[in-house]
């Protein structure tokens, strides 16, 4: 039997800490797999849910998007946090209109994201309107004309902001935003603003393309993997496997991170004999870095590796390479050559040693890729960082070879697939050139909205509608104050949604929650079974089937409601078949063959047995469609993040009992946190230095410029492995630290891996 939604919320009283653990995944991770996802489905559920997760025939996993094996795939071709999610989405628990009923909204918002989320799908469509109490029941057409009706009445366009999240299919996506353009805005904001933004900027200007230009066979080819600013072990299990496939071959596998990540250290794969009988370890060194110390670190790698080159003439920079295919390697060769090793030691908290080491790897690597996440892109120079680490790869030739490569690891499950169907508030005239032609509208040209902006908007008046497709958007961004009250600021919040979350009680004046389908869930749209697909980190494209008897007959997918609002919207004379493309998913697919470049024959491609791979010309071909028709090295004047006295560095991460937003549990046990999460984990040495001791509750302060403070209270100081005069904490909880206006560089990503904070003592109030 599964069990029914928690009572009570959390109690942070009840918070034990334990020693880390020194090794990820094993037996104890398919035991919590389980018996999570039995309380949540039962036992016949979870069985016939988790026999067709990432399966040919079967649904793709709305965790993350680590992509599948080409080859032979194992009957369990999921991991532990990826059957939390399915679990989460395939609850039998419900959120009714009764339950609306029986909770305001005063009480629900002093509710946390965990107890909210832990209540169940959402099974009608639901209205609050100004003045209200409760949310109440109301009718799809009545949502839809609603929404329509306060839309015609925006005085333009741009004063609306129509936000997806990564779970959006690429149906959906495509569809939505082809009603956002038809409607007259770009104001696209989505949550790669706030993740690999930071990535997609400095790879188009250094090879031409946002994505990575590995390949899941390319793990298998490498000998030097290097993972940078990224916690496979929680956020991305599955990429443990090609990691430890890897070192099967005889790959060295280097890790940078301040925090020893446990699947980094030691991975027992419950699949294979030796992950019950010990396991392996992943990382063969371990470079444990001060935060915002990234950049010094490539420089420095940079400079070591031309000094190399001058002992051993032409066999460390891949002269054939850099003089047929790059742009800038002189001005690049001069400033790595002016490096100071002594300021770089100062800003990575490495000695010369780890440098030569790692150096001398690089140096001998025939084929190396480099992996990053959130660790690298939310810094305020992580643009630069990024571009540095490229220049490295350019340097050895390790862009479009075999083994070789750039490897943004991306979080969520379709981020890069909606941003392939345009969901991107500044898409290229070729896109929207090609979008006017095959449905006869008239794109916007006008750049619109990012997160950021988006809230900068609602905040000032300037933005009066927000539609969210999917995601908990209250959660994931940052100034949760200054957030909240940009929603709440608006005519008209639109939430369309699986599970109940922050975002549904932060709301506008009026506001509509939308019950959807998702992953798992059987799609049927005129007697017929639907698909959608959509697109890994590795841009491999494929089906997604969906076989649950939905637990409502008042959900709709999202191709439904995209396509119905629109109709509404529009009207029957609008030139965008919206009833013809929610009958037959293939005819939306037939359309972005026509309109996004790669995705010629899609409908065949994508029933191929792997589904295909959308071209990547640097990988593919050597080729670099940048301004300079080469791969071009960037040139960045080093930055990095001293520790102010009697303050600290903070980053915020997940807990191992997390995905993005979503709270599964309160133990993070890698780590040793145990029934709660308002804990800051501090080097001992500078626990005792700036006057605490383990255990002591305190406020966490962030400082910025000009006197700008945010503050957050009662959280509990934790010892732990952190380079001297750095901090980690877990969010949504910390995101109050974060203000608006603290973004990287370039790409405008809230900025939450390096915070200056100092500690108070937590002062008690009746």
């Amino acid at each position: 039997m599964h069990r029914s939604a928690p009572k009570s919320d959390i109690d942070e009283s009840k918070l034990e800490v334990t020693a880390p653990k020194t090794a990820a995944a094993g037996v104890k991770a398919v035991t919590v797999a389980l018996e999570r996802a039995v309380e949540e489905m039962g036992v016949a559920r979870t069985a016939r849910t988790l026999a067709r997760v990432n399966q040919r025939h079967g649904f793709d996993c709305p965790g993350c998007a680590w992509p599948e094996p080409t080859g032979r795939r194992r009957p369990a071709e999921f991991c532990e946090n990826g059957a939390k999610a399915v679990a989460e989405e395939a609850t039998l628990r419900t959120v009714t209109p009764e339950f609306f009923a029986e909770h305001s909204i005063d009480e629900l918002s002093g509710k946390s994201g965990y107890w909210l989320g832990q209540q169940g799908r959402l099974t009608h469509p639901m209205v609050l309107r100004e003045g209200d109490t409760h949310y109440s029941p109301i009718t799809w057409d009545d949502a839809y004309r609603l929404i329509a009706d306060t839309l015609r009445g925006l005085d333009s366009p741009d004063e609306a902001a129509f936000y997806t999240s990564g779970r959006t299919a690429n149906e959906t996506a495509f569809l939505y935003q082809l009603l956002v353009r038809s409607f007259g805005t770009n104001n696209l904001p989505d949550c790669s603003n706030m993740c690999h933004e930071s990535s997609g900027t400095a790879l188009v200007s250094s090879i031409g393309i946002g994505k990575g230009s590995v390949t899941i066979d390319d793990f298998a080819r490498a000998d030097l993997i290097i993972v940078a600013g990224q916690n496979p072990g929680t956020n991305h299990p599955r990429m443990l496997s090609a990691l430890g496939e890897a070192k099967a071959h005889g790959a060295k596998v280097i890790a940078v991170n301040p925090l020893p990540e446990t699947g980094l250290i030691g991975f027992k794969d419950p699949q294979t004999v030796k992950g019950f009988t010990g396991g392996i370890t992943i990382a063969d060194d371990f470079l444990q870095i001060r935060l915002g110390g990234d950049m010094a670190l490539f420089q420095g790698l940079g400079k070591l590796l031309f000094e190399a080159e001058d002992r051993a003439p032409g066999t460390v920079v891949d002269r054939a390479f850099v003089d047929a295919h790059t742009a800038g390697f002189a001005e690049y060769e001069k400033q790595m050559r002016a490096v100071d090793l002594a300021v770089v030691e100062q800003a990575t908290g490495l000695t010369r040693e780890d440098l030569d080491r790692t150096a001398k790897l690089l140096a001998e690597s025939k084929s190396t890729i480099i992996c990053w996440a959130m660790g690298l892109t939310q810094q305020v120079h992580g643009v630069a960082t990024i571009e540095e680490a490229t220049n490295l790869l350019l340097l050895r030739g390790m862009i479009g070879k075999p083994g070789a490569g750039v490897c943004p690891v991306r979080g969520h499950s379709n981020v890069q697939g909606d941003r392939t169907m345009g969901i991107w508030e500044k898409m290229p005239e070729t896109f929207l050139a090609a979008l006017d032609r095959e449905f006869g509208i008239t794109s916007p040209r006008e750049h619109g909205f990012d997160t950021v902006d988006a809230i900068r908007a609602m905040r000032d008046g300037r933005g009066k509608v927000f539609v969210g497709m999917g995601g908990n958007f209250v959660s994931a961004t940052p100034d949760t104050e200054v957030t909240e009250a940009a929603l709440r600021n608006c005519e008209l919040t639109v939430q369309v949604s699986t599970k109940l979350n922050r975002s549904h009680v932060v709301h506008g004046r009026t506001a509509l929650i939308l019950p959807t389908l998702g992953r798992t869930d059987e799609d049927t749209q005129g007697g017929v079974r639907q698909q959608v697909s959509v697109e890994d980190s590795m841009s491999m494209v494929h089906l997604s089937t969906g076989r649950l008897t939905p637990v409502s007959d008042q959900l709709r997918s999202e191709v439904a409601i995209v396509c119905e609002l629109a109709q509404e919207l529009f009207g029957p004379e609008h030139p965008v078949p919206w009833a013809e493309f929610q009958r037959d998913y293939d005819k939306i697919r037939d359309a972005i063959a026509n309109v996004v470049p790669g995705c010629a024959d899609y409908n065949a491609k994508v029933r191929g047995r792997n589904g295909f791979q959308l071209p990547h010309p640097p990988r593919d071909a050597r080729e670099f469609r940048t301004d300079t028709g080469k791969a071009n090295f960037a040139a960045n004047d080093l930055h990095w993040l001293p520790v102010p006295e009697g303050r600290l560095i903070l980053q915020t991460l997940r807990s191992h009992d997390q995905y993005n937003t979503t709270i599964y549990g309160l133990d993070d046990r890698y780590r040793g946190i145990h029934n709660g999460r308002r804990v800051v984990l501090v080097n001992p040495e500078d626990i005792t230095a700036l006057g605490f001791a383990e255990d002591d509750l305190v406020d966490v302060i962030s400082e910025f410029g000009d006197g700008v403070e945010r503050k957050v209270t009662g959280f509990r100081l934790v010892g732990y492995s952190t380079p001297r005069g750095n901090a980690a904490a877990y969010y949504p909880e910390t995101n109050p630290l974060i203000p608006l206006d603290h973004v990287a560089l370039r790409s405008n990503t809230p900025v939450s891996k390096a915070v200056t904070i100092r500690l108070e003592h937590h002062v008690h109030t009746a």
